[in-house]
């Protein structure tokens, strides 16, 4: 197993309104773990986002993915994650993590391995 910044932490969010589009995201995290593009996938609860797109202030109900896996699999993520997403620009945040337990790690590498 590599360092500790091998391993990041993706950010997204989806939008929600009704019960389809919670089918939804949870298809899209889901699909991102089948083909191990992440070893997790957090769906938090709705929130409302507030925001400026194209010169106005937006509104929207949306729920924040929270994404774990590896550095190495992160353009193929970023790949998928945009053909997937109903965004134009959706939310792709890339944080590293810095520390963890190895336990947890190991797994982490064993579920996004090619």
């Amino acid at each position: 197993m590599g360092s500790d910044t091998d391993f990041i932490i993706v950010l997204t969010t989806f939008p929600v309104d009704g019960d389809e589009p919670a089918q939804a995201v949870e298809q899209l995290a889901r699909t991102l773990v089948e083909e191990r593009l992440a070893g997790c996938v957090n769906i938090i609860a709705p929130a409302r986002s507030i925001y400026s797109w194209k010169g106005q202030i937006e509104t929207a109900n949306e729920r924040q993915l929270v994404i774990k896996t590896t550095r190495a699999r992160l353009e193929e993520l970023k790949s998928r994650l945009l053909a997937l997403h109903p965004y134009d620009t959706p939310e792709f945040l890339v944080i590293p993590v810095a520390d963890g337990s190895r336990d947890y790690l190991n797994w982490l590498a064993e579920n996004t391995a090619k």
